[in-house]
């Protein structure tokens, strides 16, 4: 490039800033807009939240008892009227000082809040054809708890949850059923979906959610084909605010308690009911006077032990503890939203002591999340949702079932806890079953599980193309990793015979490190892209939304699984009254054979807004809002299970030296 064309360029470039600097200092006139809200028989509307759209100063009002309203603006600012139960109103700031702005009422399930998430859609609740329960956050309970799954159960219609039993804190396997069993001699669970990406919930924290839907039937099901088949639960995140900025941190302590406590026998009734027993089954009196007396007396503890091992190693409550600090926000360019919070939650055991490690059940979790959007332009949004957890459990290296079977299992009078000589005591049936030594001399385990989401998407307008059209993207990435440390420690027992000889079960072995050891590393990857129409015709709409998508799951010592699919959807409605959806969805799973591995899923459903019509105009007072809906579709389901994906594993053994396929050696 020669010396001409950079002097050029040169001063192209100071005019363009001369010109920009020019027109900086030459800002739209100040306006101070005052105005009323009445509705459309020309009542005020006292309550009306008047905002200036995409304004980075967040500024807003409401109007008063009279409707009346102030707002300080300028020349080219737009303002926005919102109101629940009413249409949205947006109107150039130049414009409201002519005259009263006019509310009208929105028709029933039709209004701003009334907005229910589908898969890559949102629609009115009027619009719904399809069978969908949705509950917001903000109407459930504010406990600490370890798993959502004990904050929704009972909540939601059609979605029955049955715990897990869990006998460590922290750890919950819950199942959920939607409308009962909907595959058999395969996977019953449902998918679970967060912002439309697959992916678990139960371990996010309260706050974290703005709303829950189960989606029930065909009519939303079938744009997940083959792996909607038992039903679906969507889950939406929740987003920062344009118009107002929210800072909020909640603490939470609680206590948390068993249902019911098991009352164990003492060694005396015990006793008398194991003679009682075996006269009963025929033979005769296990145990005499003497240890029935010594038993009731408590003369020997050694040799006639009383245990409770319920009381001495049990807690009756343990301690919930739960901090959430969250702030929201944003302006007409950027919109955020982010969380962190800390969950704790004690275990149930007690007694026992090592210098070296505590072998007590505890479990913490960190939660991190940052949702952001960015509005770049008029026709381009960009989101990034980041979000991070963390949790740790500690428990016995003996195994927690093996520890409170020993507690509610063992016999009163098996043997005593600790031997006169300090020992551990046992017998030779029950060698290894001392609830003291499992906790202070069995060694402990620590699981640290990391979870990272990530995702992306970006929606493009294209009214230069076809007005009404839109583009979108997502691509997600999640990364989740377990990794196990800890000590181990082996102890014996004794038990003191008739001789005054002890006997010893089992080889003491002093503390060690337990190898380190990762697993259930996984990696996942999901891809969406496609197509949004959505545009009214006098009184006919049509929205169509096409994607195709790409899940891609790695996990350390399996294969690889993917799937692929087409989704399609088009909705029609006439005088907002009539609905019509119909939906297609081409996917395809690894789980099957090369020849049957894809599949469509069609499903067609409508709605009917009966109290629209003239007829039923005289029953107002009465019925307000009834609406018939039906639908019909199918779905599929490849969770098969990995021992039933490649089903050529059943009809061949490997060893050492070749392959028996049947009965045939290679």
């Amino acid at each position: 490039m020669n010396l001409a064309k950079i002097r050029y360029i040169a001063c192209l470039l100071f005019f363009l800033v001369g010109t920009i600097n020019v027109y900086a200092q030459n800002p739209d006139a100040d306006l101070t807009v005052t105005g009323k809200v009445v509705d459309q028989d020309k009542k005020p509307l006292p309550g009306v939240v008047v905002t200036i759209q995409e304004d980075k100063r967040n500024k807003s009002v409401t109007t008063g008892a009279d409707g009346s309203f102030t707002i300080d603006a300028s020349t080219s600012d737009v303002l926005v009227f919102k109101f629940i139960g009413y249409k949205m109103i947006i109107k150039p700031a130049t414009e409201v000082n002519k005259d009263q702005v006019v509310l009208s009422k929105a028709l029933v399930d039709a209004g701003d809040d009334d907005n229910v998430y589908i898969p890559f859609g949102v629609r009115k609740r009027r619009e719904i054809t399809a069978s969908i329960s949705t509950v917001s956050a903000d109407a459930l309970p504010q406990i600490p708890s370890s798993s959502l799954t004990n904050v929704f159960a009972g909540r939601m219609p059609g979605l029955a949850i049955y715990p897990s039993g869990s006998q460590q804190p922290g750890y919950d396997v819950a199942s959920f059923l939607i409308r009962g069993r909907s595959s058999y001699n395969s996977n019953q669970d449902p998918l679970i979906l967060v912002d439309g990406i697959e992916r678990d919930f139960t371990s996010m924290d309260l706050n974290e959610i703005e709303s829950v839907s189960v989606l029930k039937d065909a009519a939303t099901l079938a744009w997940y084909g083959m792996y909607g088949g038992n039903g679906v639960i969507y889950v939406k995140t929740r987003r920062g605010s344009a118009t107002s900025t929210k800072v909020s941190f909640d603490a939470q302590v609680g206590l948390q308690a068993p249902l019911q406590v098991t009352k164990p026998l003492d060694s005396y009734t015990y006793a008398n009911l194991y003679n009682e027993a075996s006269i009963n089954s025929g033979g005769t009196s296990f145990y005499d006077g003497t240890a029935l007396q010594a038993y009731q007396s408590g003369s020997d503890p050694y040799k006639y032990p009383n245990n409770n091992f319920v009381r001495d190693f049990t807690k009756t409550v343990a301690p919930t503890q739960r901090y959430v600090a969250s702030v929201s926000g944003g302006n007409a360019f950027i919109k955020y939203y982010a969380l962190l919070s800390a969950f704790n939650q004690g275990g149930f055991y007690k007694g026992g002591n090592n210098e070296t490690y505590d072998a007590n059940t505890d479990f913490s979790r960190y939660n991190l999340r940052t949702n952001i959007d960015l509005h770049v332009n008029k026709n381009l949004d960009v989101a990034l949702d980041i979000g991070g957890r963390i949790s740790t459990l500690n428990f016995p290296a003996a195994g927690t079932g093996n520890f409170l079977s020993a507690v509610y299992s063992t016999p009163p009078n098996a043997f005593p806890v600790l031997n006169a000589n300090g020992s551990y005591g046992g017998t030779s049936i029950f060698t290894s079953s001392n609830p003291l030594a499992m906790l202070e001399s069995a060694g402990a385990s620590t699981d640290l599980t990391r979870n990272m989401i990530a995702t992306i998407s970006a929606r493009q307008k294209m009214d230069g193309v076809l007005k009404g059209l839109a583009a979108e993207v997502y691509y997600a990435y999640d990364i989740a990793g377990l990794y196990r440390s800890g000590f181990t420690q082996s102890y014996a027992t004794q038990e003191l015979l008739p001789t005054n000889v002890y006997q010893t079960y089992g080889t003491a072995q002093n503390v060690d490190y337990l190898p380190n050891a990762f697993s259930g590393n996984l990696r996942k990857s999901e891809f969406w892209a496609g197509l949004d129409y959505d545009r009214t015709f006098g009184e006919h709409g049509i929205k169509f939304s096409t994607r195709v998508s790409r899940q891609n799951y790695s996990q350390f010592g399996f294969l690889d699984i993917r799937r692929e699919g087409w989704s399609n959807r088009l909705s029609y409605n006439f005088k907002e009254r009539y609905f019509v959806d119909v939906i297609g969805s081409f996917s395809g799973s690894e789980n099957f054979a090369p020849g049957n591995r894809y599949g469509f899923f069609p499903a067609i459903s409508g709605g009917w807004i009966i109290s629209d019509e003239s007829f039923m105009k005289g029953s107002a007072s009465v019925l307000d809002f009834l609406k018939l809906r039906a639908s019909y579709g199918l779905v599929g389901n490849d969770a098969l299970g990995s021992a039933r994906r490649f089903a050529f594993n059943n009809f061949y053994s490997r060893s050492a030296t070749g392959y028996t396929f049947g009965t045939v050696f290679t």
